[in-house]
């Protein structure tokens, strides 16, 4: 019989068309760019590995998340996969250290995300990078469609995510585990150069990076 935990992300991911990922482009190179070559680098919730293309020549993959039929579909790609609930205990990484870890739409599903920002720093070698994205659960957008009591279109609508961050809440739960922050938002054309100047009020997800202490 399958988990709980595991039946509602495979319903989740079966929603989804086939190497579906918002903003994948955008994200994609932003977290290739981050990481670099020659890395080893942990994949935080990668379902079947489809952001993972972006970032796996050249590096080792590891990547672990609850979904185990998505993870046979990440391992074809050549990921190193493990079946893990990322609430809970990470033992079967068996003490691995990693260069990078990618956590992409993957905090806002946690029932405790600074809980696992320190699991995140324990699995990070010295001056390893934490890359990763989010939705901004405060947009102009969803407050409007909130304030009309309609929750389709906003992160309210997704029942898996768990906790909703604006750029501030974002920024200080990175900045108390990591250093060199830098949090930029993604956002639909024409509206690039007014999310520049307000984030929180415009973006529609946000990419970030930061280093272990």
């Amino acid at each position: 019989m399958e988990k709980g935990i595991e039946s509602v992300y495979k319903h989740h991911h079966q929603n989804r068309p086939p190497e579906f990922a918002v903003f994948g482009d955008a994200r994609g190179n932003f977290f290739s760019s981050q990481i670099g070559k020659g890395k080893k680098v942990l994949d935080l919730g990668c379902r079947d590995g489809t952001l993972a293309k972006y970032f796996l020549e050249g590096n080792r993959v590891w990547g672990i998340d609850i979904d185990n039929e998505a993870l046979g579909r990440a391992a074809e790609k050549g990921i190193t996969t493990r079946q893990v609930d990322l609430n809970g205990s990470w033992d079967i990484l068996n003490g691995e250290k990693f260069d990078a870890v990618v956590a992409a739409e993957v905090l806002e599903h946690l029932y405790f995300p600074e809980i696992v920002l320190d699991k995140i720093n324990d699995v990070l070698n010295s001056g390893g990078v934490l890359v990763g994205s989010i939705p901004n659960a405060f947009s102009l957008k969803n407050r409007i469609r909130l304030l009309l009591g309609k929750k389709r279109y906003t992160t309210l609508g997704d029942p898996t995510h768990i906790n909703h961050f604006s750029f501030n809440d974002l920024n200080n739960a990175l900045k108390k585990k990591f250093t060199e922050v830098k949090i930029k938002p993604l956002v639909r054309k024409p509206f690039g150069p007014i999310a520049r100047l307000m984030p929180g009020l415009i973006a529609y997800d946000f990419i970030f990076s930061a280093k272990k202490i």
